[in-house]
């Protein structure tokens, strides 16, 4: 039995009217989500920015400044040397978190590639395994381990030959950071781990297999097949490093408080706008210049994601694989 099929012509009229629908649907699904981040992130950060141009009295009342206190921030002894000094401590943390961090995590993942590696789940989890702890529950137990006066590190290094080797590091102001810092790298590496390790088992069997015909060993085709395949990859986990690190706060507080101890050695920007917002102890919370001081961190973050995506992000070549 033969079946038969109608076509339906419908008026040109009627086919443009359709198109030119506006895609009200679009905006009923996107409303919510639009509007809590609104209100939630674009209005603080809008408010931020205009309380950092004011100032307040004894009583309360605001009063535009302009950039004074920027400028107050940037040249008056009173705020000037603590900024600077949490400036280039959180640029010590992002470097070590760089060269660090990301190496490391690059090479294990390169290790859990590779193709006969046993019990490459479970390596896999406990690495990542420190990323889901609680940062308050990290801080206070390297702190403990970290303890000159109960702390395992010195009789651990006992045992290997090294004890001569260990200081009171979070007590000295030269080893303060960097101690944080490597803590730091121990908790998120497994962030990058991930990453890189899903985009080498994105790499095509074939090419590898290629190469080994070819008669490469295991490094050449790493450093000369999967590590250019895997640029894109490594750029994303650098400037999430980057953003992560000028934001960083909790586990400075919770290792070092508020104070950023010794002296200010362990002092970010994070810690630095906590007690110019808030206050701690004798200082007195001033709402305009942290509102400065978060804008500053802003900016920051700002242009080093704009100076990635326009300097290096549309230079890195892509492959189709």
């Amino acid at each position: 039995m033969a079946s038969t099929q109608t076509a339906v012509v419908l008026p040109r009229a009627q086919i443009a009217g359709r198109r030119g629908r506006f895609p009200w649907h679009i905006v009923v699904f996107l409303a919510p989500a639009t509007l809590i981040y609104t209100v939630f992130m674009v209005y603080p950060l809008l408010d931020s920015l205009r309380l950092s141009l004011f100032t307040r009295d004894d009583a309360g009342v605001e009063s535009f400044v302009g950039l004074a206190n920027y400028a107050a921030l940037f040249f008056d002894p009173q705020w000037a040397d603590r900024f600077w000094n949490a400036l280039g401590n959180n640029v010590l943390f992002f470097a070590v978190h760089m060269l660090v961090q990301n190496p490391i995590a690059i090479g294990l993942a390169a290790l859990l590639a590779l193709p006969k590696l046993r019990f490459t789940n479970t390596y896999r989890t406990l690495m990542f395994t420190p990323t889901l702890l609680s940062v308050v529950i990290i801080g206070f137990i390297w702190k403990l381990i970290l303890s000159p006066t109960w702390g395992v590190a010195k009789s651990m290094l006992g045992t290997v030959g090294l004890g001569s080797l260990f200081a009171p590091w979070l007590g000295q102001e030269q080893s303060a950071l960097i101690a944080l810092a490597l803590v730091s790298v121990w908790q998120w590496v497994g962030m990058p781990l991930l990453l890189t390790y899903a985009a080498l088992l994105n790499i095509p069997e074939s090419l590898t297999e290629a190469a080994r015909v070819d008669g490469a060993g295991q490094m050449t085709i790493f450093w000369r097949i999967k590590l250019p395949l895997i640029w894109p990859t490594i750029g994303m986990v650098s400037i999430l490093t980057f953003v992560g690190n000028f934001n960083a706060f909790d586990l400075i507080y919770v290792a070092q408080g508020a104070l950023a101890g010794p002296n200010f050695a362990t002092d970010i920007l994070g810690t630095f706008f906590y007690r110019t917002f808030f206050g701690f102890q004798l200082q007195l919370g001033d709402p305009t210049m942290g509102a400065a001081v978060a804008t500053i961190m802003f900016l920051i973050i700002l242009a080093g994601v704009m100076t990635y995506f326009y300097l290096v992000q549309r230079r890195l070549q892509r492959y189709e694989l």
